[in-house]
């Protein structure tokens, strides 16, 4: 910057000498007495620097010449140089010292000031004919003014036709001046016709009175005056194009009569046909409508203004007729203005009465003309309004402002508009009574699809959704769907898209050009890859799909069925469905799946209200115990953070917000109570808690509306504090009762967490090599994150990050020589997921396995088996991780199968391939998913395979059975509850009910949720384990042993884990066997000998092994199946003849057979490729199959929900982090023992 500084002021300095020389040169040298003053100082003149060109006296030129050579150039001096050598005697005076420092600073200001040359732009504009141009043509306001001026005029000239043609007299014609003309023409015709000849003279002449005529003048002076100057203005070099134009023709046939009347007398009754200014007045309201539209800067549609310019056209045709016609039969019948007007209407609406028609040929001849310009010009206007309609059905209308400010409505950007995509949106957003009144304006780049158009016209729909053809970057779309009025605007990804890093970077555009344009309006953004979610992070909501869906798919492995649970939480039911099925599992599962997640303030609820002043967990047992609902957590008036069970020793507030799971919101359910429960409301919350033994009974209506809740009294106590367990085999033996659960938290009460102090656990209880291995884990953060905005969770991680070389499991290293599942030796069974590559999602499906609240010994090991090798950026975030391994193979190929160690995994995780989510046919992108998935269920009938589909209908074909009837009467059953309007159509299809299925598009209702429940979002991340609030619990699940049955009831097993664990239990996942007949005679023969004693039997035997109830009866056994079986073939409305015994047990024993061989067929495959490999064949149990049960998820169950054997019990469990207990040697309270997580057959079973 001082090298610039210096530099301009040397340049300026140099300048100003140079023009004090050239200034010097111009004038004569100034004579003074003085001695000049740079003589006078001696010092100064040596000390200056010599001047650049130090030519002679004689080669200077003189001032005459250097005056001759400016004067020759215009007054521009070009040669300084010559000017610089014009010193002939003089030299320039320095600078006063006033003035040096000032030009230091600023420069030259005089020079700056002297040569400066004002420029002025646009001096065109300034000549009287642009300023005229701009007045009346350019600018819009002025030109808008002019053309409304002139529209008047042309209605004034018709008005007044329509006054004159009322006074007209076509009768008088004594005392017209137009009577010579009158006489002539009468001469003419007596000569050359008789007397039906006609009179021209009424149609050449009128009678205008002389106030009409002045009129009528001033207005055609002043129309032709601006249209002369119009055309003046206009004019660009050819005279004939101005002159030819019909405007301009029918401006002079109008006025210019009129002007000559002014100079001849004898013409003011001359007719000028008026009445032809209607089409100049059409054209004039066009341009007025344009210019209003440029002055308003918004344009209306072209639908409009075309249906716009078609009635203007057809009422110029109809008053020219109307106003022709009436003047010609003056000659004839003498029709008025109105008859004329009738007969022109009944002619062009195709009636023709014919009661009224013309009399003389001119008038004929006029309607002739008419309907040829009707026929060429109507013809035109009507297919420009068909393309410009059909144009419109493809591109959409427009949602007008006047409704955007009276009326509520949302904005769905989506790429491209699919069926399901829509009908999920709608059903989830008008499944809320508050959205009723809501318009959904959707806008979408592409046109609009047949099917979707098809769903659009139906009339539910068509009156609440909006299609617009647009695009969200174009602000003029956005202005169409109004934008900046919405509620909310939702903007989807295409998820089936191949590219999908492209789909985000679509949806992230849109999101900002939203945000830009209308920056109040609340974002729900949906976004596929987990790298992309920070550059929309200023949306209000956003549903990463990745993250959600191998959060959930981990959760999976250690919590069955908890995509089954998500989704039914996230999804609005009324609890209806199912409801008329024979089924009882249908019913009960039915009636729960309506369980959504609610909030409530403290001080409003009647659920919640008096727990004020208690702890968390005292009132979240007491009002599942009394209303039946589940509270699952709370959030502090001063904290924007949810916390899910935040334990016993938090304490509830009157400004607490309350979330809890029940069948409706609290503001929709009625209390009614009995006459005893009114008798006792006296009594105080303990007493109420005290008294009662047994837990109440609660009727759960499910409705629309209301529900209503039935409280009884229950029996008097024989014991107030414990609730005492039946003897067992006739013994007076007892276990521990259940403890009460406390108002205020007691440290001593509360079972201190293990899962921190596992290591120490670890040494004592297990050998010395599960030890050591247990040992080398620490908890901590991962250092590596492989996306910006993941949520830091503690983990169990490696003392050092494993070489990436350990990470490959079928090839070995210098560190490990290991080359197979087998050779590791686990202690747990494995989790395999296969996926196409390793993206930065797959990091989500590590963390929730490798959280620092499970425990170490239950931690399994994880196989990834990538079709394409991942990149050092992958694993480096999971080198860090216990037990990570990845492998290169697929699901297809059974040799990468057996490698990876599928025979002693627990859990196989097929994610669905982005390069199959495209496909020719839509439904088809999930077919070599649903094939291979098929393939490994027949090979290995053991594994328990959980699958993401694309598409949610797809998922009746997995474990697909040809033969098996009850899967025809699920689908019947589905078919049934979609006709009925359920959002849950696809919930009784056994994979989606076991948790075996999960597609992510189920979880598209969590974003549009959202818009009612601002909450679900961050509830679902927290159950998830995708965030880690400190003080918030985490799910988990426990399982029911036999051991555990004596606690009977649901109830009582959520006072057992309140008042020990302080553990919220919130639904049960239950496993009961099923038998599935293979064919419609096998269902016959079924449902006919139910009743045998020796099936009943059997069916005991094998009712045993997977179901151990304490209230069962094995006489109920048989009439449930019986009824299953009824139904079953009541639904597939077949009608079969019952064959002979013997007959059936043939057909019976060649099917055993088939199956048989099948099944050993597939396991000498598989044993034979493994002894190919090398891989021992001992742990290949091909007969293990769990094809007859059938599992279901039961969300917050009545309290009086039996228990039954192997139900696993999801629970919410309370951060061992937020309450650790001072003392870490608490011992365990007497009767009890530590609850784990639900895990393999390894782990230690539950007992409570």
């Amino acid at each position: 910057m001082n090298i610039f500084f210096n530099l301009r002021g040397t340049i300026v300095r140099q300048i100003a000498e140079d023009r004090t020389l050239a200034e010097a040169a111009m004038s004569p040298p100034r004579r003074s007495s003085s001695p000049p003053r740079r003589s006078s100082s001696p010092h100064r003149r040596a000390s200056s620097p010599p001047r650049r060109s130090s030519g002679s006296h004689d080669d200077r030129p003189s001032a005459e010449t250097l005056q001759r050579n400016n004067s020759s150039n215009s007054g521009v001096i070009l040669d300084i140089s010559a000017l610089k050598m014009a010193e002939v005697d003089t030299e320039v005076p320095p600078l006063p010292p006033r003035y040096r420092f000032r030009d230091l600073l600023l420069g030259d200001q005089t020079f700056q000031n002297d040569d400066r040359v004002q420029v002025e732009f646009y001096v065109n504009e300034n000549t009287f004919k642009e300023r005229l141009k701009l007045f009346f043509i350019k600018n819009q306001r002025s030109s808008l003014r002019i053309r409304l001026f002139n529209f008047s005029l042309k209605i004034l000239t018709c008005a007044l036709y329509m006054v004159r043609v009322s006074m007209d007299s076509p009768k008088e014609v004594d005392g017209n001046p137009c009577v010579f003309l009158h006489s002539a023409i009468c001469r003419s015709n007596n000569s050359t016709a008789d007397s039906a000849t006609i009179d021209w003279s009424l149609i050449f002449c009128v009678d205008r009175r002389e106030s009409l005529w002045a009129i009528q003048v001033t207005v055609a002076l002043i129309s032709f005056l601006e249209t002369m100057l119009i055309t003046y203005l206009s004019y660009k070099g050819n005279i004939w194009e101005q002159i030819f134009q019909i405007t301009f023709i029918l401006e002079m046939i109008n006025s210019v009569p009129f002007i000559i009347t002014i100079f001849w007398h004898p013409l003011r009754n001359i007719f000028v046909p008026v009445f032809l200014n209607c089409w100049l007045a059409k054209g004039a309201l066009e341009n007025m409508i344009n210019d209003f539209h440029r002055a308003i800067q918004r344009t209306h549609s072209a639908m409009f203004n075309q249906v716009f310019i078609l009635i203007c056209t057809l009422m110029c045709l109809v008053f020219t007729g109307a106003c022709g016609i009436q003047h010609l039969e003056r000659a004839g019948k003498h029709l008025d203005l109105f008859d004329s007007f009738y007969f022109c209407i009944v002619t062009f609406s195709t009636v023709g009465y014919g009661d009224v028609t013309p009399q003389i040929w001119p008038s004929k001849l006029l309607v002739v003309i008419l309907i040829c310009v009707a026929l060429v010009v109507l013809p035109l206007q009507f297919e420009e309004l068909a393309y410009l309609w059909m144009e419109s059905q493809k591109l959409g209308g427009n949602y007008s402002r006047h409704r955007a400010q009276t009326e509520k409505h949302v904005v769905l950007c989506v790429s491209s508009l699919k069926i399901d995509l829509l009908m999920d949106f709608l059903n989830e957003f008008y499944a809320h009574p508050r959205l009723q009144d809501y318009y959904v304006v959707i806008l979408c780049p592409t046109e609009i699809d047949i099917q979707v158009r098809r769903i659009l016209q139906i009339p539910l729909w068509s009156q609440r959704v909006i299609y617009l053809q647009g695009s969200a970057l174009k602000d003029q779309d956005l202005m169409r769907a109004k934008m900046d009025d919405a509620e909310a605007c939702f903007i989807l990804s295409s998820r089936n898209e191949v590219d999908r890093t492209a789909a985000d970077h679509q949806t992230i555009l849109r999101a900002w050009a939203a945000k830009d344009f209308a920056p109040n309006c609340p974002l729900y953004v949906q976004i596929l890859k987990p790298e992309n979610k920070f550059h929309v992070k200023f949306a209000d909501h956003v549903v990463c799909e990745e993250e959600f869906k191998y959060a959930m798919l981990a959760l999976n492995c250690v919590c069955p069925a908890t995509s089954t649970l998500v989704t039914l939480l996230v999804h609005t039911s009324r609890g209806q469905e199912g409801q008329m099925s024979p089924e009882q599992w249908q019913k009960i599962y039915g009636r729960c799946s309506g369980n959504e997640v609610y909030h409530i303030r403290l001080c409003d609820s009647k659920f919640f209200g008096e727990y004020d002043g208690k702890s968390f967990t005292y009132a979240s047992f007491h009002a599942h115990k009394k209303y039946g609902v589940c509270l699952i957590g709370v959030k502090r008036e001063d904290n924007k953070s949810i916390l899910l069970n935040p334990g016993p020793r938090h304490i509830m507030a009157a400004a607490d917000t309350c979330y809890y799971i029940n069948i409706t919101k609290e503001e929709n359910s009625a209390f009614i109570f009995k006459e005893e429960e009114k008798h006792n409301k006296g009594l105080s919350v303990t007493g109420l808690y005290d008294a009662p033994s047994r837990l109440p009974v609660h009727s759960i209506i499910a409705s629309m509306g209301t529900v209503a809740i039935d409280l009884q009294n229950p029996d008097p106590p024989e014991e107030s504090s414990k609730l005492t367990l039946p003897t067992e085999n006739g013994s007076g033996s007892r276990r521990p009762s259940i403890a009460p659960v406390l108002e205020i938290a007691d440290s001593s009460a509360i079972l201190p967490c293990d899962l921190l102090s596992d290591q120490s656990e670890d040494e004592t209880n297990q050998s010395d090599e599960e030890g050591s291995v247990a040992s080398d884990f620490v908890k901590g953060y991962p250092p590596n994150s492989p996306y910006i905005g993941s949520s830091p969770t503690l983990c169990h991680l490696l003392p050092q990050k494993a070489p990436f070389c350990c990470l490959r499991l079928d090839k070995g290293c210098s560190h490990s020589s290991f080359e197979d599942a087998k050779a590791y030796g686990f202690k747990n069974k494995l989790i395999i997921v296969s996926a196409e590559t390793a993206g930065n999602g797959l990091y989500n499906f590590i963390v929730p396995l490798r959280a620092y609240y499970r425990p170490r010994k239950e931690l399994n090991p994880i196989v990834l088996l990538l079709d394409n090798q991942p990149d050092n950026h992958f694993l480096e975030a999971i080198c860090c991780f216990p037990m990570v391994y990845f492998m290169a193979g697929t699901i297809d190929n059974l040799d990468n199968l057996l490698q990876c160690g599928i025979i002693y995994a627990d859990n196989l995780v097929v994610v669905d391939k982005e390069s199959t989510m495209s496909a020719e046919e839509d439904y088809m992108a999930d077919a070599k998913t649903i094939v291979n998935v098929q393939t490994m269920f027949r090979l290995f009938p053991s594994l328990s395979i959980i699958t993401e589909l694309t598409h949610p209908s797809n998922m009746r074909f997995m474990q697909f059975r040809a033969k098996d009837c009850y899967s025809l009467a699920l689908s019947k059953l589905e078919k049934i509850e979609r006709d009925k309007g359920s959002n849950l159509a696809f919930m009784f299809r056994l994979p989606f009910a076991a948790g075996r299925v999960f597609s992510i598009s189920m979880l598209d209702t969590l974003l549009y949720q959202s818009f009612v429940k601002d909450y679900m979002i961050a509830i679902a991340r927290l159950l998830l384990g995708l965030d880690t609030t400190p003080g918030s619990g985490y799910l988990c699940a426990m399982k029911i042993t036999e051991e555990d049955l004596w606690i009977r009831t649901y109830g009582r097993l959520f006072q057992k884990l309140c008042s020990s664990s302080a553990e919220i239990p919130i639904g049960i996942y239950r496993t009961e066997s099923h038998m599935f007949s293979t064919s419609e005679s096998q269902v016959s023969i079924n449902t006919q000998q139910g009743e045998e004693h020796c099936e009943r039997g059997e069916s005991w035997k094998e009712k045993k092994a997977h179901r151990n109830s304490t209230t069962s009866d094995q006489s109920e056994h048989p009439l449930l199946r019986k009824k299953s079986m009824q139904w079953a073939r009541r639904r597939l409305s077949r009608k079969t003849t019952k064959p002979s015994s013997r007959a059936e047990r043939i057909s019976q024993q060649r099917l055993n057979l088939y199956r048989r061989s099948e099944r050993q067929e597939l396991s000498e495959l598989v044993k034979n490729r493994m002894k190919h490999l090398g891989l021992p064949t001992v742990g290949y149990d091909e007969m293990n199959d769990h094809q007859n049960t059938l599992s279901y998820v039961l969300i917050n169950p009545p309290p009086d929900t039996m228990l039954e054997l192997n139900d696993i019990v999801y629970i919410i469990r309370s951060d061992p982090l937020a309450h650790m207990p001072e003392d870490s040697q608490v011992g365990q309270a007497p009767g009890t023992r530590n609850r784990q997580d639900f895990g393999t057959e390894t782990r230690d079973e539950t007992h409570l």
